[in-house]
């Protein structure tokens, strides 16, 4: 008859906690834990699952952008199939695209200019940086030797001393000799701790020169912001001495039109009007590559705007457009083809050329 309270007490006991045996777990307890684990697990899942989720969307996404460009470039592709299949739309064909050739030509005589030039004053302030460090390092070189020379000559004078001071203690040997013993005696424990002292020094000194030796130049941290802005200087003139060859032609401005569209335009005329262009699309490309005096024509050119460029801030490479604006009777410095003159172009602010993606930030 005490069993159901026996049992009763026990599992309220259990209830509150006690009568739990050292060394055995709860089943209970247990239980939970198991829980919470599939809980976290549950979790996890769910959120990685979100993750998968999310990531095919993106990549859905994606293939239908694909899709839709391969799509236009079907299209243009037709569209160019059709119109090159007749005289008068292939000659159109042929216009456009040549005045896209003759602007990424422009670009790229821009580009390969900004490039040797960037290559020519990176190798020079490279040299300069080493030359620099190797002058610093020569100086710090020539003090430190000088400190270690010191501390060689004062650590053996230290020991010297205390050699000295050693050997004269040991030659007194007679009772007679106690007070001058004594009078030694005092003077080696001082002369022992400056030789230590001395020999600290001189240690110091070598770890220093190691420390020299070991010590390597400084990374360098590439074109500085002047030879930037040079540079940049430097193509914007060569863009704006392109222009002057091209001023009286209308190429700049046909050629940027170009660029802006997609598909070829009907707007070069009939057969002949579009064999006449394509004749000063050749004339125009010949001048433009033309090297015959473009230092020249390029440093007087930057010498002018070195002169007239304002930036926005101290830390921009690119003056602002408003600063090199072109100016009346420019034109006349360059040699011109063609007899209908066209206006000269702000190169910044028209961005002829495609100059932004060319000029160094």
């Amino acid at each position: 008859m005490w069993r159901a309270p026996a049992a009763s007490l026990m599992k309220a006991l259990r209830q509150l906690g006690f009568l739990r045996l050292p060394g055995r777990a709860d089943p209970t307890e247990q239980e939970d834990q198991r829980v919470l684990a599939l809980f976290r697990n549950r979790a996890e899942l769910k959120k990685a699952h979100n993750e998968l989720q999310e990531e095919i969307y993106r990549l859905k996404d994606r293939v239908k952008q694909q899709e839709g460009a391969t799509q236009r470039v079907q299209e243009m592709l037709a569209a160019l199939e059709a119109r090159l299949s007749t005289p008068e739309g292939g000659y159109q064909a042929l216009v456009f695209y040549q005045l896209r050739r003759f602007w990424q030509s422009g670009r790229e005589l821009i580009e390969q200019f900004v490039a040797d030039l960037a290559r020519q004053l990176e190798d020079r302030e490279r040299r300069l940086h080493f030359a620099e460090h190797n002058r610093r390092q020569f100086a710090q070189r020539q003090a430190i030797e000088a400190q270690l020379r010191a501390a060689e000559a004062h650590a053996a004078d230290m020991h010297a001393r205390l050699a000295a001071l050693v050997g004269e203690h040991a030659r007194l040997t007679r009772f007679w000799h106690y007070f001058r013993r004594r009078k030694l005696e005092a003077q080696i424990d001082p002369a022992r701790m400056a030789a230590a002292a001395a020999d600290h020094a001189l240690d110091e000194a070598r770890a220093a020169m190691e420390a020299l030796e070991r010590e390597g130049p400084p990374p360098f941290a590439g074109l500085s912001l002047e030879s930037r802005r040079a540079i940049n200087l430097a193509a914007i003139a060569y863009a704006e001495v392109l222009c002057l060859r091209l001023v009286k032609t209308p190429l700049v401005q046909l050629a940027r039109e170009a660029m802006a569209r997609r598909e070829v335009i009907d707007e070069y005329g009939s057969r002949a009007e579009c064999e006449a262009l394509m004749v000063q699309i050749a004339r125009g490309l010949a001048a433009i590559q033309n090297r015959t005096n473009v230092a020249q024509e390029v440093k007087v050119r930057a010498e002018r705007l070195k002169q007239i460029a304002r930036y926005r801030s101290p830390q921009d490479t690119a003056p602002t457009a408003e600063s090199i604006a072109f100016v009346e009777g420019d034109v006349l410095a360059g040699q011109t083809l063609g007899a209908a003159a066209a206006r000269m172009p702000n190169v910044i602010a028209e961005d002829t050329w495609d100059l932004f993606r060319v000029l160094l930030r």
